[in-house]
């Protein structure tokens, strides 16, 4: 394991030599906001891994995010998204040149959400130790098996990508591929969400309108601030049901708050101040200044019969083509393109993933040709 500065350079040094380098993260994330990082795997090729141990290195990753942002140096991962906004956080770095070999698998005949060890059985025929999966990844020393399957993590991604690559360029995706490869560049996708846009990720919220959805917005701002100073699960400060209840029945003293069956008077004393604080605040706001909840779909049978005729649609063309559908679009964004795409054309649907690119081209146009002059509602 590298556990000084100086191993860690040598190891980026050779890195920026290969042009390449599989990546991987293991952490302990369970009970608090914040992971807990406890190594970070990287592979030149089957023979050359090495774990970076940042219990030991922590503060200390700065070579690290200048491997990360290296943009002549490829990043391969598997699932890229989660273990590069980790190491963001850990290295300050934007990721830059990323290539992630599950979402590649959906332009390869296979799933976009496979797992690393059915892809490997599947490219080849090589099976995965899982049985670490539980290890404390803080804890020192590590055994020999622990740092073994870390290790075969990256071990062998550097060949995927290669034979991913070889079939998409077989089916005549290598281009698509390299187009979506490209966006994981975008520095928006590792940073942290907008404190003030959690309150559309409660469930539930959808139910709320006008001054009860701007103090639930209130309420999740507090839960954000809270979850972070105490480095606490969201769940542990406060549950997406208490925060309705509380968004509806808008308490302003704390002896309402210890009518409330699941809040204990330890909570109440410890966040209760800040509870009602964030009550006021969304009650006092002016009306213009409400957030907005998602538009009410209308109960149009038509314009549903629709979208599942579009989606069996999209289905059948993807797998014709032996492109995974799940890469292709959810069932949200085809609705979201029926409803608000211009007939026959697609422009900048909402930021709608089939306005633009090789899904526009695959099917985006495709289906408002076929679809959208017959159900699209105001």
């Amino acid at each position: 394991m590298i556990v000084d500065q100086d191993a860690l350079r040598e190891q980026i040094e050779a890195a920026w030599a290969a042009g390449q380098v599989a990546v991987d993260t293991e952490m302990v994330w369970e009970r608090t906001f914040f992971p807990a990082l406890g190594v970070v795997q990287l592979g030149l090729d089957r023979d050359r891994c090495t774990l970076v141990d940042t219990v030991a290195l922590e503060g200390q990753l700065g070579d690290l995010g200048q491997l990360l942002a290296d943009g002549q140096t490829q990043k391969i991962l598997h699932d890229a998204t989660q273990d590069l906004s980790i190491l963001k956080r850990a290295t300050g770095a934007s990721p830059s040149n990323v290539f992630d070999t599950r979402a590649a698998s959906g332009f390869a005949g296979l799933a976009s959400t496979i797992s690393l060890r059915d892809l490997l059985v599947e490219l080849f025929d090589i099976e995965l130790d899982k049985t670490e999966t539980r290890t404390d990844w803080l804890q020192r020393p590590l055994a020999d098996k622990q740092i073994g399957y870390a290790e075969d993590d990256v071990r062998y991604l550097v060949e995927a990508r290669d034979e991913l690559r070889r079939r998409a360029e077989a089916a005549g995706y290598l281009a698509w591929l390299e187009e979506e490869m490209a966006g994981l560049d975008e520095p928006e996708i590792y940073q942290e969400r907008d404190p003030r846009e959690e309150f559309r990720r409660v469930k539930g919220y959808g139910k709320l309108r006008g001054r009860e959805l701007s103090v639930l917005r209130e309420l999740t701002v507090w839960r954000e601030e809270a979850a972070r100073t105490f480095d606490r699960s969201r769940g542990r400060i406060a549950s997406d049901k208490l925060l309705l209840f509380l968004a509806q029945r808008q308490p302003t003293q704390s002896e309402e708050l210890g009518e409330v069956r699941s809040f204990r008077r330890k909570e109440i004393d410890l966040y209760g101040e800040a509870i009602l604080a964030a009550v006021d605040t969304g009650q006092t706001l002016p009306e213009d200044e409400w957030p907005t909840g998602p538009p009410r779909e209308r109960h149009d049978r038509a314009f549903e019969d629709g979208v599942k005729e579009a989606m069996g649609y999209l289905r059948e063309r993807s797998e014709a083509e032996g492109i995974d559908p799940a890469l292709v679009a959810t069932r949200a964004e085809v609705k979201q393109l029926l409803r608000d795409g211009c007939d026959g054309e697609v422009t900048d649907v909402n930021g709608n993933r089939l306005a633009g690119g090789w899904r526009r081209q695959l099917i985006g146009n495709d289906l408002l040709d076929r679809f959208a002059s017959d159900n699209a509602t105001s």
